[in-house]
């Protein structure tokens, strides 16, 4: 494998593990017992840390990279193994 494919893997992985880290451990301004100013959404996020998120991203990104790179190489899991489809060849 390329290292610009493994660029590339990386960079997917960790978009995909910043959106589905944004909503963890953020409170609003009510959860908070914070004063809210006039106008301001309900929903909006009185503790957002966004060098947490990048931080903790980077480093899931990082291991799931890994591990994708190294199934690649090594072939542990292929298609075959997650065809539930077509019937086992049993002859």
């Amino acid at each position: 494998m390329q290292w610009t494919s493994i660029i590339a893997i990386y960079v997917l992985f960790w978009v995909m593990c910043a959106f589905v880290l944004l909503p963890f451990g953020v409170r609003t301004h009510d959860e908070m017992g914070i004063e809210k100013i006039p106008g301001q959404a309900d929903s909006a996020p009185a503790n957002f840390r966004p060098r947490r998120v990048v931080l903790i991203a980077s480093l899931v990104a990082a291991v799931v990279t890994t591990i994708y790179v190294l199934n690649y190489e090594n072939g542990w899991v292929t298609v075959d193994d997650i065809n539930f489809f077509t019937p086992p060849d049993l002859s």
